[in-house]
C-alpha cells in the first residue's frame, strides 16, 4: 500500500469517482472496502492517520453487547452477533474467541446472568463461539486466579470476540487499495464542491506534501465520527448538532493482575456501569467509562473522576490492588452517538448507526460500533448507489477475506497480527539480522516491523508506528517514548528524511505519549 500510488489515483482521475469517503476510521474504511468490492471507483481521505481517533481506542472487543441486551435492544444485539461471527471468519488473524467470566457475589446473580447469557447464546445461533455455563466458586477462581474472593459464590462463563482495532483498520485500508480504491492518510477535506446546489466533490489539502487539489464525485460520504457535525456545517452552515460525544477510558496493567486467559466482565457496577478487565497482547486492559463531553478532539484525555473510577473498581474486583504506579498506559476514546433529546445521558443512547442525507446529497454515516462496521458499510453504499445513480450491485463483503487472512501459525508470535504477511516480515529479518533486534526491551516488537510499516502500511510518522501499526503506546507509554529515536531512524531511512525530521518526530511523539502516562 503506497501513498504515492493512491495520491496519483486521487489527483489524476479522468472522471468523477463513484464514491468519495471522508474519514479513515472503521466506518469510512469499511465503506471503502464495500464500494470497491462492488466495482465502484472509490477515494478515501483521512485528515490524520487511519484509525487515529475513536477507532484505535476501543475496549478491543468484537461483541454483541451484553449491556444492549439488558437495555432490551435485541435487534442491535442480533445484528452485532451475526457480524461478530462473520468477522471471526473474515479476519481470523486479528479476531479470536475470548472467554469472559461474570463473578457472582450474590445468590441470585448465578441464575440471573446464567439465563441472560443463554439468551445471548441463542441469539448468536450458528455463528456462536461457545456455549455459556455456570461455574462453581472453585471453578471461577481457577479461571480468574486474581478475582476478589470475599463473598464470591460462583460465576458464569461466556465467550465473545476480541481483536486489535487499529491493525484491522490498516488491513481494511490495504484491502480497499488492493481492490482499486485510492486510500490516503494526512489528507484533510477543507471544502465541498457543489453544482446546482448538489454536492459534486471535495477540496482536499495534502498535509504531508502540501497544496490542495479537487476531487470530483458522484456521491460523498461523511464518515468522520465525532467530527461529523463539522463536515455537515461545510454543507449547511446552520445545521444543528446531531452527535452526542461520549468518552470512554481504559487503563493498561501488567499481565500479573490477570494471569489467566479469561477476562472479567462486571455487568453492573455500583453506579450502573459495565466494567471489563481483558487480557490483550500479554497485558490487561481495564475499562470503561461513559462520560458526556461538550467538545471533541483528536487527542482526548481521561478526566480525574474517570481515572479514579476505573482504578477504584479494578481494586474492588482484583485481589492484588493495582496502584497508579502499576498503570503502564491510559487512553481515552470518543464515541459519536446520535442524539435523542438533549443527549445528556450518553449511556442510554443507542449504539445503532444512522445514515442521514442532506438536501444537497451529502451522506452522513455515524453512530454504530466496530463490531457492526461491515453492515454499516453495506447500508451506506446501498444508499450511495441509489442517490448517485450508480450501477445497482449487491454487497460482496459478508464472506470476503480481509487482507492478511490466514489460519496458519505465525513464524514469530509478535508477527501474528500481520497474518500471512508475517512471513514477509520474517524474511526481512533473515536478510538482515539487525532487523530482528527489538525496538525496546520492554516491548514485543522488532525493527523489521517498522520497516514493513513504512514500505507496505503507509506509516508516515513515529506515532503511526508506535500507536497504531504496533500498540506500543498503549502497552507501555514510557517504553514507547524511549523507543521513539530507534523508530525515527528506521523511518527516516525508508522515507528519505533528514536529521531535523527525526528530531522533530521524536519531540512530537514524546509530547503526545506523555499524555498516556497515568
Amino acid at each position: 500500500m503506497k501513498r504515492e500510488t493512491s495520491l496519483d489515483r486521487a489527483k489524476n482521475a479522468d472522471k468523477p469517482f463513484d464514491v468519495v469517503i471522508v474519514g479513515g476510521g472503521a466506518s469510512g474504511l469499511g465503506a471503502a472496502v464495500d464500494a470497491a468490492s462492488r466495482g465502484h471507483s472509490v477515494a478515501l481521505f483521512e485528515q490524520a492517520d487511519f484509525a487515529k481517533g475513536t477507532s484505535s481506542r476501543s475496549t478491543k472487543l468484537v461483541h454483541g453487547g451484553v449491556r444492549y441486551l439488558q437495555q432490551g435492544n435485541v435487534s442491535l444485539v442480533l445484528e452485532a452477533l451475526r457480524e461478530r461471527g462473520r468477522l471471526t471468519h473474515n479476519a481470523p488473524h486479528l479476531v479470536h474467541s475470548q472467554a469472559f467470566v461474570i463473578p457472582n457475589y450474590s445468590w441470585w446473580e448465578g441464575p440471573f446472568y446464567g439465563i441472560g447469557m443463554k439468551v445471548y447464546d441463542q441469539l448468536a445461533g450458528k455463528l456462536g463461539l461457545a456455549p455459556s455455563h455456570h461455574l462453581s466458586r472453585e471453578e471461577t477462581i481457577k479461571e480468574i486466579p486474581t478475582v476478589e474472593t470475599e463473598n464470591l459464590v460462583g460465576g458464569v462463563i461466556y465467550h465473545d470476540g476480541q481483536f486489535d482495532d487499529s491493525r484491522l483498520a490498516v488491513n481494511l485500508a490495504q484491502t480497499a487499495e488492493k481492490l482499486g480504491a485510492a486510500v490516503l492518510n494526512y489528507c484533510r477535506c477543507v471544502g465541498l464542491i457543489k453544482e446546482n446546489g448538489v454536492v459534486a466533490g471535495v477540496e482536499i489539502e495534502d498535509l504531508e506534501g502540501g497544496g490542495q487539489f479537487t476531487v470530483r464525485a458522484k456521491t460523498v460520504i461523511n464518515a468522520t465520527g465525532v467530527f461529523a457535525d463539522d463536515m455537515r456545517r461545510m454543507d449547511e452552515p446552520a445545521a444543528k448538532n446531531i452527535i452526542a460525544v461520549s468518552q470512554g477510558i481504559h487503563i493498561v496493567l501488567p499481565k500479573r493482575f490477570l494471569p489467566g486467559s479469561s477476562a472479567i466482565m462486571i455487568p453492573k457496577t455500583a453506579d450502573g456501569r459495565v466494567l471489563f478487565a481483558v487480557p490483550w497482547h500479554d497485558h490487561v486492559v481495564v475499562g470503561t467509562t461513559d462520560t458526556p463531553l461538550p467538545t471533541h478532539s483528536l487527542e482526548p484525555r481521561a478526566l480525574p473522576e474517570e481515572r479514579e473510577f476505573v482504578l477504584t473498581h479494578a481494586c474492588k474486583y482484583l485481589t492484588d490492588d493495582p496502584s497508579a504506579d502499576d498503570v503502564l498506559s491510559i487512553f481515552a476514546g470518543l464515541r459519536p452517538l446520535v442524539k435523542h433529546g438533549d443527549g445528556s445521558d450518553t449511556a442510554a443512547l443507542s449504539r445503532d448507526h444512522s445514515i442521514i442525507v442532506s438536501g444537497s446529497g451529502l451522506i452522513t454515516l455515524t453512530g454504530g460500533k466496530w463490531t457492526t462496521y461491515r453492515k454499516m458499510a453495506e447500508d451506506v453504499i446501498d444508499q450511495a448507489q441509489t442517490l448517485g445513480g450508480l450501477s445497482e450491485r449487491r454487497c460482496r463483503t459478508e464472506e470476503m477475506q480481509i487482507h492478511g487472512w490466514t489460519h496458519a501459525e505465525p513464524a514469530r508470535q509478535n508477527l501474528a497480527p500481520y497474518g500471512c504477511e508475517g512471513l514477509k516480515i520474517d524474511a526481512l529479518i533473515k536478510q538482515d539480522a539487525s532487523l530482528g533486534e527489538p525496538i525496546h526491551p520492554a516491548l514485543p516488537y522488532q525493527k523489521a516491523e517498522a520497516v514493513w510499516h513504512a514500505r507496505e502500511e503507509m506509516a508516515r510518522t513515529v506515532e503511526d508506528v508506535l500507536a497504531r501499526r504496533t500498540r506500543a503506546m498503549l502497552l507501555n507509554a514510557r517504553a514507547s517514548i524511549e523507543a521513539a529515536p530507534v523508530v525515527a531512524d528506521l523511518l527516516a531511512a525508508e522515507l528519505g528524511q533528514d536529521e531535523a525530521w527525526k528530531s522533530a518526530q521524536v519531540a512530537e511523539y514524546t509530547k503526545l505519549a506523555e499524555g498516556y502516562i497515568f
